[in-house]
């Protein structure tokens, strides 16, 4: 009886570390901060630099359990024609049909399939969606913990980077230079800042 009692204990005491801390939380809805996140790009120019750019316009959620670090949902729509890149003349041409074709394609999304623990970090697998193309893409990240903020709300930060090639989603348009190499690269690098706002039951 002691034998079995003994490895009942052992058996219980390892799933219980097993069991990630918190798992007795649960899932929450987090809506993105529009005011506290950036969503930002960069990309080759002229071979010598990069083009940095963001956009001003987008919507997001994530369905969590913050305490265990267990992710449901991560989702987000951009406006497209939200581009900023300083400057006026790029960004009506980046509008254009030749790149985001707003008027045609006026958001992207993205819609996250799966997600795994990598070292201190996170790897999210999820399906971009530009142009009316749909493209798997991976992003590396961190979730950053949670806040209570001055006014009662509960705060989440995330950083995610990645990067995706333009011609996978239509975006051809180049010029070639005299001495080599083409006006813009193709290989894009995203940068995601994010603050989300845990919402408040009814």
């Amino acid at each position: 009886m002691y034998r079995r009692m003994m490895t009942a204990g052992v058996l219980c005491a390892v799933l219980l570390a097993g069991w990630p801390a918190g798992a007795g939380a649960e899932m929450a809805r987090w809506d993105l901060d529009l005011e506290h996140s950036i969503i930002e790009f960069r990309v080759a120019h002229m071979v010598v630099s990069k083009t940095a750019g963001r956009f001003m316009d987008y919507s997001g959620v994530v369905e969590m359990d913050a305490e265990a670090q267990q992710f449901k949902t991560i989702e987000a729509t951009i406006k497209t024609g939200s581009v900023n890149t300083n400057h006026e003349k790029r960004d009506a041409h980046l509008r254009s049909a030749d790149f985001f074709d707003v008027e045609k394609f006026p958001a992207m999304t993205y819609k996250m399939k799966s997600y795994k623990k990598v070292g201190e970090g996170y790897q999210a697998v999820g399906d971009l969606t530009l142009r009316g193309v749909t493209k798997e893409i991976t992003l590396a990240g961190t979730f950053n913990g949670v806040s209570k903020d001055p006014w009662g709300n509960t705060r989440a930060g995330f950083t995610g980077e990645g990067k995706v090639n333009r011609k996978d989603f239509g975006m051809v348009w180049n010029k070639a230079l005299d001495s080599g190499g083409f006006v813009v690269g193709e290989e894009v690098s995203i940068r995601l800042d994010t603050e989300c706002i845990k919402a408040k039951k009814p």
